[in-house]
């Protein structure tokens, strides 16, 4: 029975020489599960360090108001960019930045319902929009279709 044993553990420490060492680069860190999965607890960490820049833009008078709304109930997170024709509506938004667009073309009078009024509102003011938007990991446009501003200026934001 004594030489059983004795067999055993011979052969086992061979086994052990005869192993390949694994290279440190193909093990895993220690903190990562070997399948490759995180705890929640591991996946908090790294949220903590990603910093995510959003903004949202709101072209023409549904994407203010939409703009609008979100300041009005306190979103946080996003910087809040509101973009439009119309100086009289634009004046009554609350948003972060405000960008009166196209001031040569339209005087701050509106796009009249125009599509390609507001785009070329939008291609006047580019640098401005650029300016707002500088910086974003994440940018959503809201726009209502079907005037002037939103429909042409939402695309070339």
């Amino acid at each position: 029975m004594d030489s059983i044993v004795e067999d055993a553990i011979e052969q086992a420490e061979e086994g052990d020489a005869d192993q390949e060492e694994v290279p440190e680069a193909e093990v895993a860190p220690p903190d990562v599960n070997p399948s490759g999965t995180m705890t929640d607890e591991e996946l908090l960490d790294v949220l903590e360090e990603l910093e995510t820049n959003i903004t949202v833009v709101g072209c023409g008078g549904g994407g203010n108001n939409t703009v609008n709304r979100m300041f009005e109930e306190g979103i946080h997170g996003a910087k809040l960019v509101a973009a439009n024709t119309d100086v009289q509506h634009l004046v009554e938004i609350n948003a972060d930045t405000k960008i009166l667009m196209g001031q040569q073309r339209t005087k701050g009078r509106g796009a009249g319902s125009l599509p390609q009024v507001g785009e070329e509102a939008a291609l006047e003011s580019q640098t401005e929009i650029s300016e707002a938007i500088e910086g974003a990991d994440m940018v959503f446009v809201t726009a209502g279709l079907g005037g002037g501003t939103g429909t042409g200026a939402a695309p070339v934001v």
